[in-house]
């Protein structure tokens, strides 16, 4: 399946993108978090879609030669996007975490070496929550209501910020096995 292709018809259908917009949107606090995706994905993806139907597009000025072309969604784009929408997909296999593989190894170090990876680690990610939590802080005070499009990007970052409260929870117990051993 084509994810990338739901993705860049989700951004096109809230409202028409360059490419540059959209593979700027992949790179937001938000979406980056949960997905991302590179330029060179996103232009071959644009040109599948337009080939099926899916977008169109028109060029436009952008000062005085600079050309660009706008995306929207087709009738065709958006059918497709919501059929995907509501597919109820199996499980995907497990993300890969190189953190987690050399976990699994860590039989191979000796307890200071192992702590010291640890924290790394954690110190990374209290980062990484700090980061998010500030992000929340400042664009959702007041969870929005459902049916806005504000919703979506909240209850994303709700879920990173659990994830990385989790894997510190993960951390903090690793280092009380270690402190024991």
């Amino acid at each position: 399946m084509r994810t990338l292709k739901y993705a860049i018809l989700g951004l096109i259908n809230r409202e028409p993108m360059t490419g540059y917009d959209i593979t700027k949107e992949f790179n937001s606090n938000v979406l980056a978090n949960f997905w991302y995706a590179n330029h060179s994905q996103v232009y071959p993806e644009l040109s599948k879609l337009i080939d099926e139907g899916s977008i169109s597009f028109e060029v436009v000025i952008q000062g005085e030669k600079l050309e660009k072309k706008l995306y929207t969604i087709t009738e065709k784009g958006r059918k497709d996007l919501m059929k995907w929408l509501v597919k109820d997909d199996p499980l995907e296999a497990t993300p890969k975490d190189i953190f987690r593989l050399r976990a699994y190894f860590s039989d191979f170090l000796d307890l200071d070496e192992l702590s010291d990876l640890v924290k790394q680690q954690k110190l990374k990610h209290v980062q990484k929550l700090e980061s998010l939590q500030r992000i929340m802080d400042r664009t959702y005070p007041v969870p929005p209501s459902v049916k806005t499009r504000e919703f979506g990007d909240f209850i994303v970052l709700e879920s990173a910020i659990m994830r990385e409260k989790y894997y510190i929870n993960w951390l903090d117990d690793y280092l009380s096995h270690i402190s024991r051993a």
